[in-house]
This record gives C-alpha cells, structure tokens and sequence, in this order.
C-alpha cells in the first residue's frame, strides 16, 4: 500500500514538473490523445489545457488544417512522412531516441505564424511498450528571420535588390537538371543596356546606378511567373531564367521587357539609338540532352545577344538553335564556331517598342 502512495506522489510530481516547465511542451499517449498540455504550451499557443486534454485536437493549436504533429509521426510510425510534413528534420534514429524537425506554423489562436523546433521523445514501459510521446516546443521565430535576412542578402545584388550571379549560377544548374531529368525546355534571357558607359561618363556614377535600379525592377516586375528569375550578371547585363518555357514564351518575355524599359523614359542623350535608355536581348531555348551541360544554353544567348548589338540594339534576337554540348562561354566577339550558322532568327531581330505591322 505504501509502495503505491509512494508511486503515486512520483507519479504526481512528475506532472506538476511537466505542468511548469519553462519549455512548452505536451504529451500524447498511444491513442494520440493529450494527456499533458503545460501552461508554457498553453501561452505559447493560446489554447487552453481544459479545451484540448483528452482529445486529439492538438494540431488545431499550430495548423489550420487537420495534419499530423511530430508527436503523432512517433505514436503512428509514419517516419515516411516527415519530408511531406517539414522543411527541416532529422532521420529516425535505430536507438528509437525520438525525432527532431522545424516548420513555420500558422498558430490560429495565436494570430501569427512561428517557426517552431521541435522535438518529440518516446516513453515505453518496462515491457518496451510505447506509452506516450512528449513533445516540445521552441520559438525560433526571430532567428529564422535574421537567417531568412542574412539568405537574402547573400542572393541578392546590393545594388538592385534583384538574384545575384551567384544566385543565377546555382538556380541554372538546378533548372538545367530538373529540365534534363524531366525532358522540358529551358529558356535564358541575356540582357544589355545599350550604351550603358556613356550613360554613366555623361550622366555620373550616381545617376548610373539609379538607372540600373529601374533598369532592374523593370525586368523583374515584368516576369510573372513564380519560377522565373531575374537576376544581374554583372555590370550592366541582367539575366532572366525561365524554365518550362517554349521559345516563343521567352520571346514574348523579352519584348515585354524591352518595351516596359522603353516606356520609362529614362533620357540619354548618349544613345545612338534613341533619346532614352534602351536595352538589347539575346534569348536561347535547349531542351537539355542527358550528357550536356548548360554553358552551352549560356552561349547561345550570349551569342543572339551579340547579334541584338551588332544588328544596330534595342531588339530582340532568338537563337535558332544550339548545339547541347560542353563548352565554356565565348567571348561576345564572336559567334561560337561549334554552333551552327546561321545561329540567329534573322527574322526575330526586332527593334524594340512599336513598330508597323505590331498590334
């Protein structure tokens, strides 16, 4: 009798240990129902302990929709599930020593989504039977956003605001193997201010840098598709990857861009071309074979890039076709010799803005 006192005061306190914790943290037994949900759980979520003990309505705390917590993963098994329910996790451990993952979560009661670590432990009895799963909580919210930030500056051009080389280079390779993996086509937008140093020798420094800002702004906000990107290549030369997209998509892509920085207006005297700032665009559209590599889709736009400028600017010029094969990236002095010639649509070599015959 005195063994059982003894047991249930233990098993008393644990609670109330549990109870006041300073983490927030709940506990399911093996019918996924709250036995545990603590008062730091309790300010954390906005739910209460009495609306929620005894049910398995935990998820409503975190998630707008029914779906599983990592607690639920370990009562139910469902390791296999983890990539589909978190950004971020470890893989399960053979010791059975629980499971680790983070997420944003919405928090309905709370009003405001947080990024929560998590971490879930399972309990077994003397027999190695599971008896419960604790889990707890920790806001991370503040330094997932300092880290969101730091991401975001090291993406991004200082000066524009827009994908940087580096961020191009990666996002490339990625879309050029999710394009050979999947047999779609990848297009490449290379784009040149026309005259750019005489701009900034005639207008300064200062007055060439706000040109690029809008120069950059303009390009990316006319691109609408989540999956595109627009990105600074360096110096005055921007880049736009569109994947998935058919030639013609990316021709109409770029004649949108070039009429949009057309219509902003932006004088330069300097231009031989026309009384504002114009641009000039080389696109190329590869569907990448298995053994290619995709400095040979760099190429290409580069070279249509290059026929854009040498045809007289402010057009757009499409590569007819180029060879999937292993090569760096020429110089724009010449058109690369492994690609066939003619390599340009003479007939897509259009100036840019209205012209007769264009709706």
């Amino acid at each position: 009798m005195a063994k059982k006192a003894n047991s249930d005061a233990h098993h008393t306190f644990a609670i109330r240990l549990m109870q006041h914790m300073v983490v927030p943290t709940f506990v399911l037994d093996a019918d996924r129902k709250v036995m545990i949900w603590n008062h730091a759980c309790e300010r954390l979520t906005g739910v209460m302990a009495a609306d929620i003990l005894g049910t398995q309505d935990h998820w409503r705390a975190f998630y707008d929709e029914p779906r599983y917590c990592l607690a639920d993963v370990l009562v139910l098994e469902r390791e296999d599930d983890l990539s589909s329910l978190y950004t971020s996790h470890t893989e399960p451990s053979e010791t059975g020593n629980g499971l680790r993952a983070e997420n944003w979560c919405t928090m309905p009661r709370a009003g405001h989504r947080l990024y929560l670590a998590i971490d879930a432990g399972p309990i077994y009895d003397d027999h190695g039977k599971l008896i419960a799963v604790v889990e707890t909580l920790r806001d991370m919210t503040e330094q997932k956003l300092a880290q969101m930030a730091l991401q975001n500056l090291a993406e991004s051009d200082g000066l524009t605001g827009i994908a940087n080389r580096r961020t191009f280079d990666d996002r490339l390779r990625l879309e050029w193997l999710r394009a050979q993996r999947e047999g779609l086509p990848l297009s490449l937008a290379l784009i040149d201010v026309d005259f750019f140093k005489r701009f900034n020798d005639g207008y300064g420094h200062q007055q060439g840098d706000e040109c690029l800002r809008q120069v950059a702004s303009t390009v990316a906000a006319a691109l609408f598709r989540p999956g595109d990107l627009a990105a600074r290549y360096g110096g005055e030369e921007f880049a736009v990857i569109m994947p998935g997209t058919l030639e013609h998509g990316a021709n109409a892509v770029a004649e949108r861009i070039c009429d949009r920085i057309r219509q902003l207006a932006l004088p330069h005297a300097h231009s031989d071309v026309a009384a504002h700032v114009t641009v000039s665009i080389g696109i190329a559209t590869l569907t990448p074979a298995v053994d290619a590599d995709f400095p040979a889709l760099v190429s290409a736009a580069d070279a249509a890039l290059y026929e854009s400028k040498h045809a007289g600017r402010n057009r757009v010029t499409a590569a007819r076709r180029c060879r999937s094969a292993r090569h760096s990236r020429r110089p724009r002095s010449s058109v690369p010799a492994d690609v066939p010639d003619p390599v340009v649509h003479r007939r897509a070599r259009n100036r840019c803005g209205p012209f007769p015959g264009r709706p």
